[in-house]
């Protein structure tokens, strides 16, 4: 094996590869974060020729690895390589998770450590989940659906991951937060089944998670008690309709994760490259978190972008021919059937008349109890021909597993084994045409919009085109259960659909991909010229100039509600480049231009709203404020308005690292928001203005806005952060016990550039450190004639071990608004001053 140093090479001596350290993780080393053993007098050996897997890492600036291997199975060892040494604690925490191991080393009451599409959900409920939904039979199905190019790439990156874990075990300094732990342990190519598998479950059964893994079938009763407890009367309807806790969607909810993506066509850029724009706001910490690479088979596949750790495929990104990206689609790929119970049998269902018998699972899951010994829990959880059964009880008494009565949820993506497929097919795309073949071939992207573009096409393509519930309006009438029609309320569009009768199953089109999916002919697209745009909202507003409405309900919502602000902004970003109104230089969308102003932190509701609130709130000089609107916590105290009023009027209307009084805006805007749109607004929304309405703040809202701020400036005092305190002084991101300023903000203030925080101004500022989300791979990718230009983002840095060089280096980059010019030819790559490059093999 050999070392390349950016303008030579070192040798290395060659030790026994299956039990000898060659490379330790990125930290400890020069620059280029790798460590590697001492000289020897030794000459290099070649690795044999009979290796079964073998593969070059090359590392160029940022630490981002360009992989090069003449098989499948190489490039999934490199690549398996590069993410372990990179992030071996969080790997190998999060296949603790997708075995359902977690309770057997960390303790069964203990939360997750990072957030993720499951949330953060006790280790023994994420263990029953895993090991219920993930079950054995579902992993063979998984498996068999995969091409075999994927099966080798899967195969070779747990080698990759294990011969990493062999190395470092051997004697690496790297990771030292985890490397010694029993539960760091090598893996099998089912546990990245598992993780892929996993990771389909964001817009469905992941949200459920404690609901799945607590569906405990009730006792037999009785048959006489079982008619007395069957009948929810009207008394139990009023109580589902009014008393619905629901769970936070974690992909695909109100706020949620999210992102944006916009895809220039040639009527914008002014040239004969279209142009994207990629941005997911997405975890900075935890299993799903964003890892950059380059996969490289000549003459097979040369794919650059991001895919989660552990997942060796690349999900969002761009090679010779194509650019994509994603954003969380509004489309439901859930729902739930209501169950009617045999007589004294709450483990039978009926279905058309005829009793079913639910599959009993016996699960046991091994918990680490306080004194360090291991004890069994089994639960029995069950599963209908729908799906897993769910415990819904939290949501609503009256939706709890009786002796009549019970629910099973069904996510379309449980059926769904050609999500990754379809990725790798298109990693080797070779034009936008096929791309999009592609997508309506397979239908099978999970939870997510696409935006692409490609080299020689004019058009850039917007569609929500993936596995999405087949569901007819004539089913929703007949078939909404009472109970399924006062969960609607709270759950809109989600199916709720009455189990005990055939004629209420997903339907099936003649183009369906899968049984009960909706068609690819029946799933909104779009092409143009000048753009299209998405940033969480549904598929109508792809381009303002050419709503598209006529799809089916559960797509998403098409001009009967108001877009987010971001959406808002976003069409204002795209339009203005193209009329040239947005005070950049000329009209053309060009690679320049927009990665400038993707980054321009603009906060759309103070440009329509804060001279109007600042009229209204202001016009005292001090408002008293008993209680929070936002949480109700007492204040109690009379709040001098001036200086905030004085902030705020002198602040220029972004979330720049330097901007003043950004704070105040959205402390205040959080809680004015809090109002109903009908008493917020003077101006509705209208279809016919989308991007304009609703607009000016109502004169009978001024009581409550005084009260927002109020309110606002008493939780800025509190926080110890001047009112005039720069942006980057309170958000920000902490690496090596030093803060990075960051700029940006949250999608309700109506930012478009996210860096959001969970925690609270006075409880230490919107530090992006604990569980945020926001800006994370971020890509502008266009085709001049011979070559791919590139410029990214990873926001969060490439590794989590906080002693390589490569855990802040790229979010220092970011803070500093430097875009990447990521090398993509061989030539691009041996030229970048970072360049390094080694070889593993066995």
């Amino acid at each position: 094996m050999r070392q390349t140093s950016s303008r030579g090479a070192m040798p290395l001596s060659l030790l026994a590869l299956a039990t000898t350290a060659v490379l330790t993780a990125c930290g400890g080393g020069g620059g280029n974060g790798f460590s590697f053993l001492p000289v020897t007098g030794q000459p290099p050996g070649n690795p044999p020729a009979d290796s079964t897997y073998k593969a070059e890492i090359r590392r160029t600036a940022m630490g981002v690895p360009h992989i090069k291997a003449d098989t499948w199975s190489g490039a999934g060892y490199g690549y398996g390589y590069a993410q372990a040494e990179d992030n071996l604690c969080t790997m190998a925490d999060s296949f603790l998770t997708y075995r359902g191991e977690r309770s057997q080393y960390l303790g069964g009451d203990a939360q997750l450590v990072a957030g993720s599409t499951i949330g953060r959900p006790k280790n023994i409920d994420s263990d029953f989940f895993h090991k219920h939904v993930i079950s054995a039979d579902v992993l063979e199905k998984m498996i068999a659906a995969q091409p075999d190019n994927l099966r080798q790439l899967v195969e070779g990156f747990a080698a990759g991951y294990n011969r990493y874990l062999r190395d470092l075990k051997a004697g690496g300094a790297a990771h030292e937060a985890c490397r010694g732990e029993a539960w760091v342990k090598p893996i099998a190519a089912e546990d990245i089944y598992r993780r892929m598998y996993a990771a389909n479950l964001a817009g469905g059964y992941s949200n459920f998670l404690p609901n799945i893994a607590n569906a405990i079938a009730p006792a037999p009763a009785a048959p006489t008690k079982t008619a007395a407890r069957g009948r929810l009367g009207k008394a139990g309807l009023q109580l589902a309709a009014a008393g619905m806790r629901m769970p936070e969607l974690q992909v695909g909810g109100h706020e949620g994760v999210g992102s944006n993506m916009i895809g220039f066509g040639t009527a914008a850029t002014g040239d004969a490259s279209p142009l994207l724009f990629g941005n997911p706001h997405w975890y900075w910490r935890g299993p799903d978190r964003f890892y950059q690479a380059q996969l490289t088979i000549p003459g097979q596949l040369n794919i650059s972008g991001t895919s989660f750790l552990g997942v060796p495929v690349i999900l969002i990104g761009f090679n010779d021919n194509i650019a994509w990206s994603h954003t969380v689609s509004t489309a439901r790929r859930f729902g739930f059937f209501e169950l009617k119970l045999a007589a004294g049998d709450p483990t039978r269902y009926m279905r058309d008349g005829s009793a079913v018998k639910m599959q009993a699972l016996n699960i046991t899951v091994n918990v680490r109890q306080a004194d360090g010994s291991v004890a069994p829990v089994t639960r029995t959880l069950y599963k209908s021909e729908y799906g897993p059964m769910v415990n819904l009880a939290p949501l609503n008494a009256a939706l709890a597993w009786s002796q009549s009565t019970a629910f099973a949820i069904r996510d379309i993506n449980g059926e769904n084994y050609r999500t990754f497929r379809n990725w790798l097919r298109w990693n080797q795309a070779k034009s936008l045409d096929e791309f999009i073949a592609i997508q309506r071939e397979e239908s099978a992207i999970p939870w997510v919009n696409t935006v692409a573009v490609g080299r020689g096409a004019p058009k850039a393509w917007y569609a929500d085109i993936g596995a999405i519930p087949n569901v007819s309006p004539a089913q929703v009438a007949s078939c909404t259960t009472p109970l399924g029609a006062a969960i609607g309320a709270s759950l809109p569009r989600v199916p709720v659909f009455d189990g005990s009768r055939s004629a209420c199953d997903w339907q099936t089109d003649a183009d369906s991909a899968q049984k009960g999916a909706l068609g690819a002919s029946r799933m909104p697209s779009l092409m143009r010229e000048d753009y299209v745009e998405n940033s969480n909202d549904s598929y109508w507003l792809a381009n303002p100039k050419a709503p598209m409405t006529g799809y089916p309900d559960i797509m998403g919502p098409a001009g009967t509600e108001a877009v987010s602000f971001r959406t808002r902004l976003g069409n204002l970003l795209a339009q203005g480049r193209i009329d040239g109104t947005d005070n950049y230089a000329g009209k053309a969308a060009t690679a320049d231009t927009v990665k400038q102003m993707v980054l321009n932190s603009r906060v759309l509701t103070a440009e329509l709203f804060k001279d109007q609130a600042l009229a209204m709130v202001c016009a005292t000089p001090t408002i008293n404020v008993a209680t929070d609107p936002q949480g109700g916590a007492a204040i109690g105290r009379d709040v001098d308005t001036g200086p905030a009023c004085a902030a705020l009027q002198a602040w220029n209307n972004t979330g720049v690292t330097g901007a003043r009084g950004a704070h105040i805006w959205d402390e205040f805007w959080n809680r004015a928001s809090l109002q109903s749109a009908a008493a917020l607004y003077n101006v509705p929304f209208s279809a016919s203005d989308p991007i304009h309405t609703p607009r000016d703040l109502k004169p009978g809202a001024q009581a409550a806005l005084q009260q927002a701020f109020g309110a606002a400036i008493a939780r800025v005092e509190a926080s110890g952060f001047a009112l005039g305190a720069q942006r980057g002084d309170y958000l920000f991101a902490t690496r090596g016990g030093q803060k990075i300023p960051l700029y940006g903000g949250c999608h309700g203030p109506g930012y478009f550039t996210i860096a959001c925080s969970e925690n609270r101004l006075d409880k230490g500022g919107y530090t992006m450190d604990g569980n945020p989300n926001g800006n994370s791979y971020m890509q502008v990718v266009r085709f001049p004639e011979g070559g791919v230009e590139a410029h990214t983002f990873l926001t969060f840095s490439l590794s989590d071990d906080p002693a390589s060089a490569h855990n802040a280096d790229y979010t220092r980059a970011y803070s500093a608004g430097q875009w990447q010019r990521v090398p993509f030819s061989e030539a691009e790559i041996k030229a970048d001053a970072a360049y390094r490059s080694a070889v593993v093999s066995e």
